[in-house]
């Protein structure tokens, strides 16, 4: 079965650095376009980056500069490098694999404190 699980996820003052994990099984990882979604209460699910398996890279205009989004084949993971955390950037943090069907984490949880 498929599965992808996030973790990495917490509580950080602005400012500070949180690095995300998402573990992949079940599926050919390598050929997958991996990317971060984000969703805060109230709001719709937004793009943080993407990944694709020939590791092309796209960032949100919100993250840019801030975070990286990177790629082990090997180890059926993707990585989520967030620096200069800004409250703005609470939220909830998802692992998706592009694709049909596609599929989601569940989720870790990210809370920056000002």
């Amino acid at each position: 079965q498929v599965q992808l699980v996030e973790s990495g996820g917490g509580l950080v003052q602005a400012g500070g650095s949180l690095r995300l994990s998402c573990a992949a099984s079940g599926i050919t990882f390598s050929l997958n376009t991996m990317l971060w979604y984000r969703q805060a209460p109230g709001n719709q699910r937004e793009l943080v980056a993407g990944i694709t398996s020939g590791s092309r890279i796209t960032y949100g205009d919100f993250v840019k500069g801030r975070f990286t989004i990177s790629r082990d084949n090997a180890k059926n993971m993707v990585y989520l490098q967030m620096n200069s955390l800004k409250p703005e950037d609470t939220a909830v943090y998802y692992c998706h694999a592009a694709g049909w069907p596609s599929y989601w984490g569940q989720g870790t949880q990210v809370t920056v404190s000002s």
